[in-house]
């Protein structure tokens, strides 16, 4: 059965929903309840650009259990055109077609199964353009 976590996060799994200070215009992903910018309690839902560009990135040779028929995979901190940094999995590429700065675009895809029978889990990967 998956985590109640999980389910807390399917709009911004799902739609990229963040939220954006009303004070400051900082945007913050995943949705918080206090601003780290000014310390405002006051948003409105944004909706984070589906594009942005790697900062940095590993490659995983050895990986947990659920992922390991995914080896060798990549794992990528990228900045959204809208400044927000994520962490997400680059999928549909070689390690070696990686590089700091490509573009990448969010895409919807299976994450995970829980269990050998549990619900499939699903959210953004990133795939290079």
């Amino acid at each position: 059965m998956p985590s109640p976590r999980y389910h807390r996060e399917m709009p911004q799994r799902y739609r990229l929903e963040a939220v954006q200070c009303k004070g400051c215009g900082k945007i913050s992903f995943p949705p918080r309840r206090i601003c780290a910018g000014c310390g405002s309690r006051e948003f409105d839902k944004a909706r984070l650009s589906d594009q942005g560009k790697i900062l940095t990135y590993t490659t995983i040779r050895v990986a947990p259990k659920d992922f390991e028929t995914q080896v060798p995979y990549s794992v990528a901190v990228v900045e959204t055109d809208n400044g927000v940094r994520l962490t997400t999995q680059v999928a549909d590429c070689s390690p070696d077609d990686l590089a700091i700065g490509k573009r990448v675009k969010f895409v919807f895809r299976k994450l995970y199964s829980e269990g050998h029978t549990g619900i499939i889990c699903y959210g953004y990967k990133a795939i290079l353009i």
